[in-house]
């Protein structure tokens, strides 16, 4: 089954009959294995339903608002719209995919902090009221472009941790807040809320209790000059365990009984955007070439040196940070992927069926490797260093937490590098559970159509691959 541009349908293979993820993921690596060898992503959807059912459990007082940047695969919107999340995005193709669904425009928050006039009026015009601000000039074109706009007035939090060069400090401060305030009220823009800007690599939850108490002093100071204000927004920099929910609820929600009880009427949200994807996806690339290098001495001395003193391998792959890495560029951590080395077929009776062979032996002997995209550019390393079973070209490796931040195509600039395709699952347990939350396939998933994926049968034809 193949996507159609005019019918915005996408297949899912419903896993049965003891097929799992790692099944989907053997036959398309034997079925890529025996064509172009190209990279691409598998989805299991249902991490995303238990991941919104943790978010339930945990936070269940704060309505999460899925944050579009961090991937805009149109099943993922589809999955969190039914779930009841909105959305919060930062330009107009965002906001343009978000309402593809169906999203009321009551549900979305146009975040650009630095937005073009074209796209303010794009959002008037569509009824898309809730806007992010943090100064004086963004105030004034909001003021001219749209009238009905109801701000959240952003404000700086604490970096999360010392020394963390990527916690810049978006937002305004405290005391540029009342100026921003009196000025709203001047040009006639309401101004109906907060909204804190957390690092994604947060991992402090002081940071959001100061957000919480900075929030209440811009609250009153919103209430002396006459606004009305009653969204809360505490922002995002949530990873996606369970653990960091837990201490963040704990810190957090004292907080909000103290300066935002229920009676003042507030609604508190947050933009969660990592914690649903992340895990949900899994990347599998595949080794176009490779190179021995030698050794350096003095590079003996890393704290996880090769076990044994063999070269270095430099290993080259399909994708690299002009593509699905590209979260790289802005220092991210990639994680070394799982290997999955290449496929054989075997006769089995009148079928031929290929043998898996997802890792390596366990006693297989190990090297220091380095992995690097196709480009052979300098900045174009995705791991700087791992140790890895010595690998052959056409060998696959899977990354795995790779849905977030991996689905755009910002810096791929030829027509023959398209983004990897994905292709979506869900078991039959979790749509099952899917179905208990709420969510009917008739109702809410339109653009659905699941097709049955069976162990040791799972093909391309049974998961549709949507352009990511």
């Amino acid at each position: 089954m193949k996507g159609i541009a005019d019918e915005p349908q996408y297949s899912v293979g419903l896993l049965e009959g003891g097929a799992a993820l790692c099944d989907v993921i053997d036959n398309h690596i034997y079925e890529q294995s025996l064509t172009e060898k190209n990279a691409f992503f598998v989805a299991d959807l249902g991490v995303i339903m238990r991941q919104h059912v943790r978010w339930r459990t945990h936070m269940a007082q704060i309505r999460p608002y899925y944050a579009v940047r961090c991937n805009s695969s149109p099943a993922v919107i589809e999955v969190l719209a039914a779930l009841g999340a909105g959305f919060i995005c930062t330009n107009k193709s965002e906001l343009e995919l978000v309402q593809s669904h169906g999203i009321p425009s009551e549900d979305i928050i146009y975040s650009g902090v630095c937005k073009q006039v074209s796209q303010i009026k794009y959002a008037a015009k569509n009824g898309i009221d809730l806007l992010v601000c943090d100064n004086e000039a963004e105030l004034r074109k909001i003021s001219r472009c749209h009238p009905n706009a109801k701000l959240l007035l952003q404000v700086s939090t604490e970096a999360s941790s010392q020394g963390d060069e990527m916690s810049m400090a978006f937002g305004c401060s405290l005391k540029d807040c009342r100026h921003l305030l009196v000025k709203a009220k001047e040009l006639g823009v309401q101004v109906v809320g907060v909204r804190s800007h957390i690092s994604s690599s947060c991992e402090d939850d002081q940071v959001y209790v100061h957000a919480v108490s900075d929030a209440r002093c811009v609250f009153d100071m919103g209430e002396e000059i006459g606004f009305n204000m009653n969204v809360l927004d505490i922002g995002g920099g949530f990873s996606g365990s369970e653990t960091q929910l837990e201490m963040i609820n704990t810190a957090v929600m004292s907080m909000v009984d103290l300066y935002f009880p229920p009676s003042t009427g507030v609604s508190i949200i947050a933009e969660p955007g990592s914690f649903f994807v992340s895990s949900a996806f899994t990347l599998a690339v595949n080794i176009i070439s490779k190179e021995v290098v030698a050794r350096d001495r003095q590079d003996q001395a890393r704290d996880d040196p090769s076990p044994n003193d063999e070269p270095e391998f430099q290993y080259y792959m399909n994708e690299g940070v002009y593509g699905s890495f590209a979260s790289k560029l802005c220092e991210t951590l990639i994680p070394a992927p799982s290997v999955h080395k290449s496929q054989t077929s075997v006769k089995d009776g009148n079928q031929n069926v290929y043998k898996r062979c997802r890792t390596p032996p366990l006693d297989a002997p190990v090297f220091s490797s380095s992995l690097w995209g196709p480009s052979a550019d300098d900045l174009d390393q995705v791991v700087e260093h791992c140790l890895l079973p010595e690998l052959n070209i056409g060998d696959w490796l899977t990354f795995s937490q790779a849905g977030a931040y991996t689905m755009g195509q910002p810096l791929r600039t030829t027509p023959d590098s398209p983004a990897p395709p994905v292709y979506y699952v869900i078991s039959s347990r979790d749509w099952y559970e899917m179905q208990d939350t709420g969510v009917t396939h008739e109702a809410t998933l339109k653009n659905f159509s699941l097709v049955p994926c069976f162990h040791n049968s799972c093909h391309t034809e049974a998961a549709l691959s949507v352009p990511a």
